[in-house]
């Protein structure tokens, strides 16, 4: 029985079947909280006397009509499917059904608001939930035009890919907008949003034309909306793809709509997308967050080209949709925003978070094979997103920049409106360059894991370069050696700063390399291989440039270079390499004076997790109080008002835990204490107080009535958070029972309240929840959505990293091999982070 799963195979031979030219889709949101009524008229041609099935996840289905003659849900209907049997060559299908709202931030979700009692709707269809609200073949190369109907209270706001029609009065207090059809589209790409959202209205001149642009909030968020900003960074990517593109937006309208209780970061329904709340600052926020918002608008927007207009065939070209967009918008943000240093936070964000990926157990290769709908959900990762980026900038690299900007002109060209695969964009990045990409594509696409580069340097007693190479090895996957572009840097020291001495480009491959342009050199004091990030590889430094890192931990000048030190010395605790107790003081000197936000973001989280996971257990004690001690010293040296005060001063209030001196943390929260320029707002009082929670400071006292000053959705997630961080078995009792066990718990409270379970520094707290957990995970996979299980997964007591839940994990693997592959995925990865772990503390207890 297929349940709600849909195989490669059978999307395959339905595609044979099929092919689609329009749906009518008639909502009526107004009969219950629970449930809609949706009505679907399909129009498609088929084989005749051929059977196939449409999709459906439904209540229950009222009515079925194919060609006029009636066919008996009771039979008809099954399994998320209906069965379609003896078609004709043209067909036409009415469905009648009633369809459920969600609280799993899937499908059609459903909010209200605590500030107003008002309900915001909004959909998330990828991958396969256009089918929660309407009958569809639910794949992406059977595309069609799309008409929605919607009736609802008449106060609302409906928004959807065409452009927003005039309503019209279907009953006291309620209207039926009717929207025009839409071009030729994929079913996942639609979408609707309703309620009485706010909005602020602008518009851009293209090659279309003037576009009409929107910009949607809950009405009790308008106060905190920065439109102005949002609109100057959409208007910045439409000219920027239009032109690297060469081709008009192909849209109507561009909308952007920022949604309550979000499962990601963005969506790009065409024409329609949907971002995530929490982008709507409600206080400060550092910068690094304002530049990821940027980012995610340009990742979106790229979308409408590659993605919407050109739609891959299938799951499996699911990466270069998503690494497409990770990559053009990283070049539009550095090149026609504010945000110059973007290739800097690629480095030190996209490419740590592909490596992480890169060396689970789980790793795949970047064009994964994608049986099923399942296989799809388990394949947002960093290999999908980050790694891909990565790899199509060492193909910009590989091909030349016009090259590949003249392929791409010509691929949306060619099939606009259309579904491809990989190959039909390689035949065109082939004819612009001129270069054979099948090895290249099979060496870097269709093989898994991460190589490593080191610089092997020999000199004389003169101080002259004698031996000079880059060897290569295998971190993980494949053990497969790749062809690398990169640029060699060697730097000296002059008044204790980094001085660039050469740049090297040249190619890499095989076991070694060598670099005959050094040999006779002065020995450099520092040889940086991969100078400016363009190959996706791991590197390390040789002896004396590890000691030159490590004794002038602010030596660089320019940011990326300086990512690239400190993310190498990182990997190197990461893989047991250097103990995680000599990490620390370089961290703590890197962040005394860093000035990039999102670095500085890295930095403060990895000193967490050297904190929790990393250090063995005996050297804790004295690291956190070395850490706590040091970070409030620099939380209160940082320039007031400045990004890393912020970022300080959060990190510092993350780490506090029973024992920890509170009295700055109590007088930060109830302002007895103040430090210049650290602005005290609503999200920063949730933090100071969340601290002192956590260390027993505080308690649902003091929650509840911060959680009346701020009785938001916002307010309600934060309140979950710091109840679930109180060091008391009941406090996590009561998450577990609100998260795990609760099935009305929405989305972003589960989330929430994950983080705040986690946080616990007695281990006594969390060790009864290995049992719980590794007992519950197959049912909660079983029987929750995937997005909720991923959420729920969030309680994995990771806090306890140690030999203990590495064997408890690992003997759950053993006893569980025929458990479905995502769960048995998920779990996996839990204990490789574990077991690395593990390994970093016996590094850490063996000393330097």
């Amino acid at each position: 029985m297929p349940g709600t799963n849909l195989t490669r195979a059978e999307a395959q031979d339905r595609a044979a079947i099929v092919a689609t030219e329009s749906y009518v889709v008639k909502l009526d949101l107004t009969t219950s909280p629970e449930t809609f009524r949706s009505v679907t008229t399909v129009r498609f041609t088929a084989t005749p006397g051929a059977s196939s099935f449409i999709d459906l996840i439904a209540r229950s289905v009222e009515a079925i009509t194919l060609n006029g003659e009636s066919l008996d849900p009771a039979t008809h209907f099954a399994d998320s499917r209906i069965s379609l049997p003896d078609l004709a060559a043209a067909n036409e299908l009415v469905v009648d059904a009633t369809c459920a709202y969600m609280n799993t931030g899937e499908g059609l979700h459903r909010f209200v608001d605590p500030v107003d009692n008002e309900v915001y709707l909004y959909t998330q269809f990828e991958v396969p939930d256009s089918r929660r609200i309407m009958a569809v073949f639910e794949q992406p190369d059977l595309k069609a035009t799309f008409a929605f109907s919607v009736t609802g209270p008449d106060h609302w706001q409906v928004v959807s890919n065409a452009i927003t029609p005039q309503p019209e009065p279907a009953g006291p207090g309620t209207a039926t907008w009717t929207f025009p059809a839409t071009g030729r589209i994929s079913s996942y790409i639609t979408a609707l949003v309703a309620g009485p959202y706010a909005v602020v209205r602008d518009s851009v001149q293209t090659r279309a034309g003037t576009i009409d642009l929107g910009v949607f909030c809950r009405t009790s968020m308008l106060p905190h909306l920065d439109a102005d900003n949002v609109l100057a960074v959409t208007k910045a990517g439409f000219g920027f793809f239009e032109e690297m593109f060469d081709a008009p937006y192909p849209f109507t309208k561009y909308d952007q709509l920022f949604t309550p209780e979000y499962n990601m970061g963005a969506m790009e329904n065409a024409g329609c997308v949907t971002i995530n709340e929490l982008y709507v600052f409600r206080g400060k926020v550092p910068d690094s967050t304002v530049e990821r918002r940027a980012l995610t608008i340009l990742h979106e927007l790229a979308h409408m080209w590659f993605g919407d207009l050109v739609t891959m065939k299938w799951w499996d070209d699911l990466w270069l949709n998503e690494s497409f967009a990770e990559w053009a918008s990283t070049v539009c943000q550095a090149e026609a925003t504010e945000w110059q240093s973007a290739w800097t936070t690629f480095c030190t964000h996209e490419k740590a978070w592909a490596y992480r990926q890169d060396q689970l157990s789980s790793t795949h290769p970047i064009v994964a094979p994608i049986r099923d709908l399942h296989d799809v959900e388990v394949n947002f990762d960093g290999i999908t997103y980050a790694k891909g980026a990565s790899v199509l900038k060492q193909l910009v690299a590989y091909v030349g920049r016009d090259p590949f900007v003249a392929g791409l002109r010509t691929y949306f060209a060619k099939h606009a409106w259309s579904n491809t695969t990989l190959g039909d964009l390689l035949i065109e990045l082939e004819a612009a360059s001129g270069r054979d990409l099948r090895t290249w594509a099979q060496l870097w696409l269709e093989t898994a894991g991460v190589n490593v580069l080191t610089p092997q340097i020999d000199s004389d007693d003169r101080g002259l370069v004698s031996a000079a190479s880059i060897a290569q090895t295998c971190a993980s996957g494949d053990q497969q050696l790749r062809p690398h572009r990169l640029v060699v840097g060697t730097y000296d020291v002059i008044d204790g700063a980094f001085v660039r001495t050469g740049r090297h480009e040249l190619d890499v491959d095989g076991e070694n390399t060598p670099l005959p342009m050094l040999i006779g050199q002065p020995r450099p004091a520092l040889v940086l291989v991969n100078d400016e990030d363009l190959a996706y590889a791991k590197i390390r430094f040789d002896e004396r440039s590890l000691a030159t890192v490590l004794a002038h931990p602010r030596g660089f000048a320019e940011t990326l270079p300086h990512s690239l030190a400190v993310a190498t010395v990182w990997d190197m605790t990461r893989d047991g390499e250097m103990a995680a107790s000599d990490y620390l003081p370089y961290a703590l000197a890197v962040i005394d004076g860093e000035r990039d936000s999102a670095l500085l973001r890295n930095l403060l989280a990895q000193v967490h997790t050297c904190l929790v996971h990393y250090l063995a257990p005996e050297h804790r004690d004295d690291a956190h109080r070395l850490v706590i001690a040091r970070g409030l010293e620099l939380a209160q040296a940082a320039p007031a008002g400045s990004d890393a005060q912020l970022q300080l001063v959060t990190a510092y209030a993350a780490l506090i835990a029973p024992g920890d001196d509170t009295t700055t943390l109590a007088g930060l929260y109830d302002g007895s204490v103040t430090l210049p320029g650290l602005s005290l707002d609503t999200d920063m009082r949730w933090t100071l107080l969340t601290g002192l929670v956590a260390a027993g400071a505080a308690g649902d006292e003091q929650i509840q009535a911060e959680l009346e000053r701020d009785n938001t959705s916002t307010g309600r997630e934060r309140a979950a958070r710091a109840r679930a961080s109180a060091p008391t078995p009941a406090a996590k009792a009561v998450a577990w029972a609100c998260g795990v066990e609760d099935v009305k718990t929405p989305n972003s409270v589960i989330q929430a309240l994950a983080a705040g379970f986690n946080r616990a520094t007695d281990p006594a707290l969390l060790q009864p929840y290995i049992a719980r957990f590794l007992d519950g995970a197959l049912g909660i996979y079983e029987s929750r959505t995937h997005a909720i299980a991923e959420e729920i997964n969030g309680f994995y007591p990771a806090g306890l990293a140690g030999p203990d839940l590495l064997a408890a994990t690992n003997a759950w693997l053993e006893e569980h091999t025929d458990a479905p592959a995502a769960v048995q995925r998920v779990m996996a990865e839990n204990r490789d982070g574990v077991a690395r772990a593990v390994a970093a503390q016996e590094r850490d207890r063996a000393g330097a």
